[in-house]
């Protein structure tokens, strides 16, 4: 999609101080900014409820995050890092890996001192990823032995807290290697409180790759080229997305993975369905001038300068809108990032 914007568009100077490197001490009580008007609002995300309508459906990504993270070695003694994107039938994996040099096609890692990978071959976009068999099933020596994948701009090494923290209360599906963040806000009296106030839920999956944190090399952005993501829409979401809207409901996407499934699923869809239901993949690059058929408002989480994911939030509430609100945040000392703050938003006029 063509765009008059180039990537220094979507830059800005954020201190490094306001990076959250750990979560707040409640889910709930984490600050919200309220950026649907011209004028931003301070509020407390448990403040949310009394935001929304009766009627409305809160869409979430149910997914879990994996113990995604492996330390291990080679034949050769070298150390190997390693971070598994994808997990396949027949305990295959996709990952990431790290060392002083690759390791070959029929070589062996042992991870963790625990268990052994043999090495297939390259493969993923680029052959950028390496193509392994595990001695055993994946998940299960993942949760065994992995460590937490925290993003890269977290400082500190995987802890206790991070093991609950860096999960959703209603995660459900394991796949991801990063969490959809934007949800991490959400704890049970909230549900609850929602769900009192006549607010429907529903759910996709969407495992989130560590292609979420891969940065725009191009200044012209057309030129970027998205990671693919697997990610399911349910039979019974597109039923509750189509009652919403003919009852006159506001479709909320809890976080930018469910906006990008549930997006990616209208791209699939007739104009009698609005989306359609199933499972696939999606590189979709959402920038300003994206015409969004389904999503009228985002609850989300302050994100990294130059990425893919200011260009989302622009194209949904207004470049200059989330400028305004991005300079608010940091004047008024936003926490930023995975574990920070987050704000609400709704489609602009032109888009909706």
């Amino acid at each position: 999609m063509q765009t008059p914007y180039t990537l220094s568009d979507f830059d800005f100077e954020l201190p490094p101080e306001l990076i959250a490197q750990h979560p707040a001490a409640e889910r709930s009580a984490s600050r919200l900014l309220d950026g649907r008007g011209p004028t931003p609002i301070d509020r407390i995300f448990r403040d949310l409820p009394g935001l929304l309508n009766p009627g409305d459906l809160l869409v979430f990504n149910n997914t879990r995050v994996i113990k995604a993270r492996l330390y291990g070695q080679k034949q050769s003694g070298g150390a190997v890092e390693a971070l598994i994107e994808r997990v396949l039938p027949d305990n295959e994996v996709w990952a990431h890996m790290r060392s002083s040099k690759s390791p070959k096609p029929g070589s062996v890692v042992r991870f963790a001192q625990a268990f052994d990978a043999e090495v297939l071959g390259r493969c993923g976009p680029d052959n950028g990823l390496f193509h392994l068999r595990l001695s055993g099933d994946p998940l299960t020596l993942l949760e065994q032995h992995g460590h937490v994948p925290l993003p890269p701009y977290i400082t500190h090494t995987d802890e206790e807290d991070d093991v609950r923290r860096y999960q959703t209360v209603f995660a459900a599906q394991p796949g991801a290697v990063a969490a959809p963040t934007a949800a991490l806000h959400f704890d049970e009296p909230l549900l609850q409180t929602l769900k009192d106030r006549g607010i429907h839920t529903a759910a996709v999956t969407l495992h989130v790759g560590a292609g979420t944190f891969q940065p725009v090399r191009t200044d012209n952005i057309a030129e970027h080229k998205m990671h693919s993501e697997w990610f399911n829409v349910p039979e019974e979401t597109v039923q509750a997305i189509r009652a919403t809207k003919a009852a006159g409901g506001r479709v909320i996407s809890v976080g930018t993975t469910t906006l990008r499934a549930l997006e990616s699923a209208a791209l699939h869809a007739n104009a009698a369905n609005i989306l359609d239901a199933g499972s696939r993949d999606t590189d979709i690059f959402i920038t300003p001038g994206f015409d969004f058929k389904v999503v009228d408002v985002l609850i989300t989480n302050f994100h990294l300068p130059k990425s893919t994911l200011m260009m989302l939030v622009s194209a949904l509430a207004g470049y200059d809108h989330i400028r305004a609100l991005y300079q608010h945040a940091i004047e008024q000392r936003y926490r930023f990032f995975s574990y920070g703050d987050a704000m609400l938003i709704q489609r602009t006029a032109q888009n909706a």
